[in-house]
């Protein structure tokens, strides 16, 4: 073992089962030679085909949709975006997840601020948008969809509220990072519902002013939404 570790040679370690998923769903379209703008089998046939249930499925087909290669439209489903190779997508997936706690930690530090901030400085208006944000979310869970606009609509009101504008600009910042992280948590089975439910128990402490509170429950949410397939 120690020689091995002199040699710089690392443990192989056995794929995940979401990588095995994408590599077999990369090989699919490939032997079906889908062209991008064509759509992939429904998340049922496409599970029975490969053996896993829906909710598996849904977390490969999560992961190939923040790398780009499939757009998930709500009421169409997956289509083919982009054909890329298999080991550029595995690498993408791999640095994709080593950025996520990364990506978490920095939301923890601003977002839990911003909500201490919007308590204290809100106005009607960003109350206003806040509600707007939480209606266009459960319009769309509703709808069947997973909610990801309302849910941006949602934390871009709460940062708005802060009335800090180099917060705002650093939020700005890692605006792209977050929207993968959006897309990884409402991909899990039941999140964009309790993620609604955690959103409005943060508009209620904002509302009442109370920035303690609403430091505590951002703080809540982010742990709720970080807590992902790809890093368990």
């Amino acid at each position: 073992m120690e020689k091995t570790a002199r040699l710089g040679l690392e443990r192989v370690t056995r794929p995940r089962l979401y990588e095995q998923l994408v590599e077999q769903i990369l090989a699919y379209i490939e032997s079906a030679q889908l062209r991008p703008g064509d759509l992939l089998p429904a998340e049922r046939d496409l599970a029975e085909r490969l053996g896993v249930s829906r909710a598996t499925l849904a977390q490969a087909l999560v992961a190939l949709e923040v790398l780009g290669v499939i757009d998930v439209q709500h009421g169409t489903g997956a289509v083919l975006a982009r054909r890329p190779s298999v080991a550029s997508v595995i690498k993408g997936l791999r640095e994709h997840r080593s950025r996520l706690p990364e990506i978490v930690e920095a939301r923890s530090t601003l977002e839990v601020k911003l909500a201490a901030l919007a308590a204290a400085r809100r106005t009607d208006e960003d109350l206003a948008a806040i509600d707007h944000a939480l209606d266009v979310m459960s319009q769309e869970i509703n709808d069947g969809d997973r909610g990801t606009h309302g849910d941006e609509l949602f934390h871009q009101a709460i940062t708005a509220a802060a009335h800090s504008g180099v917060l705002a600009q650093l939020m700005a910042f890692i605006a792209e990072m977050i929207l993968e992280t959006r897309m990884e948590s409402l991909g899990q089975p039941g999140r964009p519902e309790q993620s609604l439910a955690s959103h409005r128990t943060i508009a209620d402490a904002i509302r009442a002013q109370d920035p303690e509170g609403a430091a505590e429950a951002m703080l809540a949410h982010i742990e709720l939404v970080s807590d992902v397939e790809l890093l368990r």
